[in-house]
Formats: C-alpha cells, sequence, structure tokens
C-alpha cells in the first residue's frame, strides 16, 4: 500500500493536474502584502491565546483560508524585498537569481525563466497592480514590465493610513474615506478582467504596499479601533512591551486589517464576473514587520515565516497542514494549474501534493525543513556597501543559522551611535530615527520602536533589547524552539547540542553545494565584488531603481 501510494504521488508529480482543455484552466490570483508577515486572526487558533494575532481581525482572509488550505509554516526565501520576489516569480533560491539576489542595485536577468511570463506565453492574460519585483531594473521585468501593469484607478491605497487620515481631516466620513481607497482596488481589477478575452484565463499579482512603512502614529485605534492596550502581555520577548512599540504594532496590524478589506472587494468582483469558481487564490506576504527586532531583514522566525493560504479549484479545502512550505514553492504550483511544465531549473516543489490531500497536519513527509538567507539589503548599511551574509535551515524542532561574516553589524553600523556623537549632540534625534531609516543601523527600517530602542539603549532595562537586535552575533547560531519558540538563547556553543548543530550544519551545507550557492565559492567573492557590494551601479538612485526607465513609478516612502 506505501508502495502504491508513493508511485500515485510521483506521478502526480510529474503530469498535468486536469484541466483538460485551455478554455477550463483556472485562474490565478496572486495577493501579496508588502512586509505582511504571519499575522491574521485565524492564526489566533494554531498558536492559542495569548499571542498579537489575538488583537487583529482578518475576516476575508480567513474566509478565504477555511474554504481552502492554511498553511502554518510557510516561510520566504529571503526577508528583504527584491531577492524574496527573485526567488517566487524564478521558482528557485534567490542565491541563484544572480542580480537579483540583492535589493538596492538589482538587476534582472531575463534568462531566468519566470512563471508569470510563462503562463503567458501559454495563452493566461497577466497583470498586476503596484508592487511586484521592486526596486531593481528594469521594473518588473520577471513580470514583463509596465505594460502589464494596471493602475489607472489610483495608488492611494498604498498610503493607507495618511490617506485615510487626511480626507478625514478634511470632512469625509472614515467609512467614506475607506470606500474611496477600496474603489481604487476594485477599478484597477476591473480593468484587468475587461481587458482579458473571452474565455482566457487571468494570472493577476495583487501588490499593495500599504503595510509598508510608514504609518500614521495612532491609526490602528483611530482607523481600526485597535487598542495597544490589548497588546499588553502579548508582545514576543524581543519587543520591549511599553506603549510606545504597542502602539507602533498596533498601527502595523492595522495596515494588515486594511490589506484584507482588499481582498473582500477581489472576491466581490471574481463573483460579479462569475470566476470566483474558477479562480486559484493564493495569499502571503514578502516576509515579516519593518523595523521591528526579529522582522525584516532577519533569518528569524518573525522576519521569515508569513500568511499562506491556497483555495479554488483543485484544492481540498477545510485544513490546516504544518508541512514547511517555502514561497518559490508558488511558482511550480502555478505553472502546472496553466497546464504549463515546471522549467528545470526551478529548485523549488509544487504543492499540489498537499493542496489535493484530504489530511490535516503534516502531510508530506518529506517537507521536513524551509531553506532561508540574506545578502545585501540596503548598500549603505555597512562600510564599503558590503552583505550581511547568512544562511539558515528551519525545522520542526530548531533553527539553524550561519553567519558568515559575524565581524559585521547584521542590521548596519551604528552610525551616529558612539560616545562622541554623543557628547558632541551629533546623535541622530528620535524624529529622524522615526522617519529616516539611512541615519543609523539602515537595515532596520526607521520607526518608532527602532528610534524608543535605540534612543534609551543605555538605560538597563533597554540594553538587551539593543544588544539582540543590533549586536554583533554568532558565527553560528541554534534555537531550541521547544524551550525557546522566540529564538533568544543561541545553544550553538552547548555542548549538549553539538550533534544537532552538526546534523544542520550538514543538512544546510549539503543545500547550498546542491543549489550552486555563490557564497561557498572562493570566499563569496561574487556577494563581496561590485556589483553586488561596493558601491550602486551608475544610473542606480537610493532606492536600487535604474533612473528614467518609468517616471509613472511613485518614490516609496522609505527604502524598501
Amino acid at each position: 500500500m506505501n508502495l502504491f501510494r508513493i508511485v500515485l504521488i510521483a506521478a502526480w508529480c510529474c503530469i498535468p493536474h486536469g484541466w483538460a482543455a485551455a478554455a477550463d484552466r483556472p485562474n490565478i490570483l496572486f495577493a501579496f502584502a508588502d512586509d505582511w508577515g504571519r499575522h491574521a486572526s485565524i492564526y489566533a487558533q494554531a498558536d492559542g491565546p495569548g499571542t498579537v494575532n489575538d488583537v487583529v481581525s482578518t475576516p476575508n482572509f480567513d474566509a478565504l483560508a477555511k474554504s481552502g488550505v492554511l498553511f502554518n509554516n510557510a516561510y520566504v526565501n529571503a526577508p528583504s524585498c527584491t531577492p524574496c520576489r527573485s526567488s517566487i516569480v524564478s521558482g528557485q533560491h534567490f542565491w541563484r537569481c544572480r542580480t537579483g539576489a540583492i535589493l538596492q542595485g538589482a538587476v534582472w536577468d531575463e534568462s531566468i525563466p519566470t512563471w508569470p511570463l510563462l503562463l503567458q506565453d501559454a495563452g493566461y492574460h497577466i497583470g498586476f497592480t503596484w508592487k511586484v519585483w521592486s526596486p531593481g531594473s528594469p521594473i518588473n521585468a520577471p513580470y514583463g514590465g509596465s505594460v502589464n501593469a494596471y493602475e489607472s484607478s489610483g495608488r492611494s491605497f498604498n498610503g493607507f493610513s495618511q490617506s485615510v487620515t487626511k480626507m478625514v481631516d478634511q470632512g469625509q466620513s472614515l467609512d467614506d474615506a475607506k470606500q474611496v481607497l477600496l474603489d481604487q482596488v476594485r477599478g484597477n481589477f476591473r480593468a484587468m478582467l475587461a481587458d482579458k478575452k473571452p474565455e482566457q484565463p487571468f494570472a493577476y499579482w495583487f501588490g499593495p504596499t500599504n503595510v509598508h512603512r510608514k504609518w500614521i502614529q495612532g491609526s490602528g485605534k483611530a482607523l481600526w479601533g485597535l487598542n495597544p492596550d490589548d497588546l499588553k502581555g502579548k508582545m514576543p520577548a524581543f519587543l520591549p512591551d511599553v506603549p510606545e512599540v504597542r502602539q507602533d504594532f498596533a498601527d502595523y496590524l492595522g495596515e494588515a486589517m486594511a490589506f484584507d478589506m482588499s481582498l473582500g472587494v477581489l472576491v466581490d468582483e471574481l463573483k460579479k464576473a462569475g470566476e470566483f469558481d474558477n479562480t486559484l487564490i493564493a495569499i502571503s506576504g514578502d516576509h515579516g514587520p519593518a523595523g521591528f527586532p526579529h522582522g525584516k531583514c532577519n533569518l528569524y522566525d518573525f522576519g521569515t515565516r508569513v500568511s499562506l493560504s491556497v483555495s479554488g479549484p483543485g484544492v481540498s479545502g477545510g485544513r490546516v497542514v504544518d508541512d514547511f512550505v517555502t514561497l518559490p514553492d508558488l511558482a511550480p504550483t502555478f505553472l502546472q494549474a496553466g497546464d504549463v511544465d515546471p522549467p528545470e531549473v526551478m529548485t523549488a516543489k509544487t504543492l499540489w501534493p498537499v493542496l489535493k490531500s484530504e489530511d490535516q497536519g503534516w502531510v508530506d513527509p518529506s517537507r521536513t525543513q524551509v531553506y532561508v538567507g540574506r545578502e545585501r539589503h540596503v548598500a549603505n548599511a555597512r562600510q564599503g556597501q558590503l552583505p550581511y551574509p547568512q544562511r539558515a535551515i528551519r525545522t520542526k524542532d530548531y533553527l539553524f543559522v550561519m553567519n558568515f561574516r559575524p565581524e559585521r553589524y547584521p542590521l548596519g553600523d551604528p552610525y551616529r551611535l558612539g560616545d562622541n556623537d554623543e557628547a558632541s549632540g551629533d546623535e541622530p534625534t528620535v524624529n529622524e530615527m522615526t522617519n529616516n531609516t539611512l541615519v543609523t543601523l539602515p537595515d532596520e527600517d526607521a520607526g518608532p520602536t527602532k528610534a524608543w530602542i535605540v534612543s534609551n539603549r543605555h538605560r538597563s532595562d533597554v540594553q538587551p533589547f539593543f544588544r539582540n537586535a543590533y549586536g554583533k552575533r554568532a558565527g553560528e547560531e541554534l534555537f531550541d524552539l521547544s524551550r525557546d519558540p522566540d529564538q533568544m538563547n543561541n545553544v550553538a556553543g552547548d555542548p549538549a547540542y553539538a550533534e544537532v548543530v552538526s546534523e544542520l550544519r550538514n543538512r544546510l551545507m549539503s543545500e547550498l553545494k546542491e543549489t550552486g550557492d555563490p557564497r561557498l565559492v572562493d570566499q563569496g567573492r561574487f556577494f563581496e565584488t561590485p556589483p553586488m557590494a561596493g558601491p550602486l551601479p551608475p544610473g542606480a538612485d537610493a532606492k536600487g531603481k535604474a533612473k528614467g526607465r518609468d517616471k509613472s513609478r511613485p518614490q516609496r516612502r522609505s527604502v524598501n
């Protein structure tokens, strides 16, 4: 019987998935929120009481997840915008994406196949709204560039709290102000649907950036009724449980709730168009929250573990799956839904055996780990515009991290934070650290939490938070998740864990070697030399975008 099941699964992975004619192939809707980690109300059920997910409300995501599969252990491949998105569109580890493996200065290599363009070649109508692959040049190249953009109804949704607050200040009701922005979502999606031919399937990437900083301080309560004090006692150990940080996190959750409202609009339009029942819907985010310790640009769970649900035709719904999945797995999954054979170069694994199964919990016995990593994020984060190279393996019981250059600061150099700077008054102000990412520790986005920790770093009760977030790290880190779920206590040097360290190091290094990670070649020369390190290439501005390529794109509110 076991052999019979193995043969069936092997056969399933090698054939198209049952959409017999082109007209029967499902539509694909990928809703992908910038900087949205694993924060949705449905996860409160999986986590149990006492976490920040007790506070947020995401009814539209929850409903879609309940109708399909909710993934409990979904991870990005890199907790940085551009490399994460490079891995998703290519279905490969980010370190295989050549000059797409960094954020600032990224250039897309068009010889790398991507699922959107492969689906387009197979007859799909493809379109996107707002952010797909950014920053980098050519802009959104893996999705065909601006020719496939649908943004004529507006972009103000991307500054949700700013836009709504301004309209309310000008006399509009809160509900009416929100509706103005939701109408942008609706109008852009309708335009995409109107452009496709009758019976032609579509693949649409909905990429709002509102969950990315900045937000209006206090907007979580003012716009969404989120009381920051409701987070008291629920904050993870790496975040100070103080009013300033609770308010900052409540504002972040408010933006997640705005994203959730937009999902309701997309579903409503699908139903009105008669397309809902034939649309595969995947919803996720590109990494954890920005401007918080352990979040974006970190390989800890808070930075790499994200929400993920998949629902629609062919999916056996009503299940929560604990298998470890990585977002690049969506590439072969989408291609097989469109009856397109995934290219052999893709290192990711299709999710269809899991999506088709009727089992809950642990489904695919091979999905016992994920691999994550990072290289350069903000170019000027360190002297010499050097990266902070990391790779990690996450299993059910452990997180093992290799820091290849432990002599460097993980979140950037502590610019203007020396004793002389403090004495001379040149230390960054709270306002600067709240609003300008680049003034110090540039691999963590500016925001109230960063400003509070850095400005209070000399207090005895704050020093541990500062060191944990911004201090140098050991060459190897190991976290025993049964004892340390917040990943605060590195036990890599404990003799009791020597065998675990050896096993996980070997598994990680084996994956890096098998997939051709340049970090292992010539002491990482590829990532340590231009254009992957050093000054940004000519023609790239401070945000890593090529100047003059697409003036219709707005400037980001802070570094992506």
